[in-house]
């Protein structure tokens, strides 16, 4: 591998890393609510895990509640049975046509745990992107070993690499301490 491959490698593993805990995060309840606590929910249609999203529209009309309007009314019950089944926490309330789940307030010791888990998550993803820069880091030595690259090349693409992992590693930061301040505002 010669050097732009090797840091195109390690770049796109590394946003792939910081999208997958941006998801995560999304996913994590506040005490507001919004349309990213119901997105990785999977209804079966049909016999088919079908995400919540294609089959129905996902509103938030007011701060602590997520409406859903399915766009087969006969899927309303499934629906239900997959939001009680997920780990979301939330009882779906049912009238027939639509959906709404009420956000409860978070308690302050529930905010703490949530606090805890992001921080668990943004760790993870470090971890992650430390591990792709010691990979693409392997990759440099052998192509030196290889003869594929020059010594000054080496020392170059591992500062490179270096620069790519403080910058990911800036964006997992920033992503985990905005949740944080998010789930710890009343």
């Amino acid at each position: 591998m010669d050097q732009d491959e090797i840091l195109l490698d390690a770049e796109e593993r590394m946003d792939k890393a910081a999208r997958v805990v941006h998801d995560q995060l999304t996913g994590l309840r506040t005490g507001r609510a919004t349309s990213g606590l119901v997105d990785s929910i999977r209804v079966d249609y049909y016999g088919s895990p079908t995400p919540l999203k294609q089959i129905a529209t996902v509103s938030v009309p007011e701060p602590q509640q997520i409406l859903i309007r399915p766009f087969d009314a006969g899927i309303l019950n499934d629906i239900a049975k997959a939001i009680q089944s997920s780990d979301v926490g939330l009882a779906p309330n049912s009238d027939g046509r639509v959906i709404r789940l009420n956000i409860p307030p978070l308690s302050t010791e529930r905010r703490r745990q949530l606090v805890s888990r992001v921080k668990d998550l943004a760790e993870d993803a470090r971890v992650s992107i430390r591990n792709i820069r010691r990979d693409a880091n392997k990759h440099a030595d052998q192509a030196l070993k290889d003869k594929l690259m020059s010594e000054d090349l080496h020392e170059a693409t591992k500062d490179a690499i270096q620069e790519l992992t403080k910058q990911y590693e800036g964006k997992v930061n920033a992503l985990a301490e905005a949740k944080e301040k998010d789930i710890m505002e009343q």
